[in-house]
């Protein structure tokens, strides 16, 4: 499974790198803050979802602490996505939150 540190993503993104970002917490976490640009799939509607997503396409998966978004990394690798899990999640992203 790919990763990426948060501090790697962070200086991408800072770096004017455009990052398709999948937040696969739940709504409620995502409003409590989450870093700008992503899109919001909670990891049990990942399933139904994946259709709105297109495989000729990188994504970086971002949750909580990294462990649903290494989930949702597994998943959709085994669905022929190019992902990446963000590891570390938003406890250690230091960057900036909306």
């Amino acid at each position: 499974m790919k990763s990426i540190t948060t501090k790697e993503l962070q200086q991408r993104l800072e770096a004017g790198e455009q990052i398709n970002l999948i937040d696969v917490r739940e709504v409620g976490e995502v409003q409590e803050g989450h870093i700008a640009g992503i899109v919001n799939i909670p990891l049990g509607l990942l399933e139904f979802r994946m259709h709105e997503l297109d495989k000729n396409k990188a994504y970086v998966m971002v949750c909580r602490s990294g462990g649903r978004s290494g989930q949702a990394t597994a998943f959709l690798d085994a669905q022929g996505f190019d992902v990446t899990n963000m590891t570390g999640g938003m406890l250690d992203w230091v960057g900036e939150v909306k």
